[in-house]
């Protein structure tokens, strides 16, 4: 014991002893660091590992999205490429021009009727008056008329073609 009591007294004991606890409180902190940041790196590894399935998640769910938009886009080409072709030949059909000819024929046709003496002109007069009525009767009130009563409707109509036949007859 005494020479415990000799040790405490020395000034190189004290400083052993400071020394001695201050490397004990500088380990355990640097293990209690070291425990911790292991810890972390374990947690870190784990959140990449879940970032990375959902990062693979979300590539896989892109990738799908665009091969369809791709797919789609494929589709929409040929339908354009379709159409164009579709109009194309439509408009080599017969066009305005064909059109206008023939109106110009009509109409000749029916001047020629109107001119020529006997029962023509009755029936060109009679058939532009039914054709206006006609047009007449599918605006507003005979419309209506011609769908709830046809014959109702048709019987105006023969009525005063009628009269008009008999008119040009006199």
């Amino acid at each position: 014991m005494e020479y415990l009591q000799i040790a405490i007294q020395s000034p190189f004991v004290w400083g052993l002893l400071l020394g001695l606890m201050i490397a004990g409180f500088i380990w355990k902190a640097g293990f209690t660091a070291r425990r911790h940041a292991l810890g972390e790196n374990k947690r870190l590894q784990g959140e990449l590992l879940d970032l990375q399935g959902h990062l693979n998640t979300q590539l896989k769910i892109n990738a799908s999205g665009n091969e369809t938009l791709s797919t789609e886009l494929a589709a929409l080409r040929t339908q354009n490429e379709n159409l164009r072709v579709n109009l194309a030949s439509l408009q080599q059909k017969p066009g305005k021009a064909e059109l206008r000819q023939l109106q110009v024929h009509d109409t000749a046709i029916r001047t020629l009727r109107e001119q020529a003496p006997g029962f023509a002109p009755a029936w060109e007069k009679a058939v532009r008056q039914a054709e206006t009525e006609m047009e007449a009767g599918d605006k507003g009130l005979m419309k209506l008329v011609r769908r709830v009563i046809p014959s109702l409707g048709n019987a105006s109509t023969g009525s005063q073609a009628t009269t008009v036949v008999a008119e040009e007859q006199d």
